[in-house]
């Protein structure tokens, strides 16, 4: 059992995106089946187009952005509920003047990622 507060988690820089950053609240040594993590991304920032071998199920908490994923696009914004499946290109960009948000929720299983661009 794990119990503590966002603001005492560290916070690491996305190098492959720009104003991108992710904490790591729920890891595989807390929860045996998924990890829990919240990604934040400045305005003018995002994250160019890659693929997990993982799904990744995300809520977003704040902000807006436009999504990409396989061929579609997406504008998300707070209370939007987004399923990536394993293996499908993904990307973000940041849409507005205040910061985007969101839980993304992932197996503990390996996970390779591949940029696309």
């Amino acid at each position: 059992m794990t119990v503590r507060h966002v603001k005492t988690i560290t916070s690491e820089t996305i190098a492959a995106g720009t104003g991108a950053s992710r904490q790591v609240l729920i890891g595989p040594d807390e929860g045996p089946n998924f990890a829990m993590r919240l990604f934040i991304m400045e305005p003018g920032g995002g994250i160019p187009a890659h693929t997990n071998t993982v799904e990744h199920e995300q809520y977003v908490v704040g902000g807006r952005a436009r999504i990409g994923i396989g061929d579609q696009q997406f504008d998300v914004e707070a209370g939007s509920v987004v399923f990536i499946p394993a293996g499908m290109p993904h990307w973000y960009w940041v849409v507005g003047n205040e910061p985007f948000e969101f839980i993304c929720v992932v197996p503990n299983l390996p996970d390779e990622i591949e940029m696309l661009s």
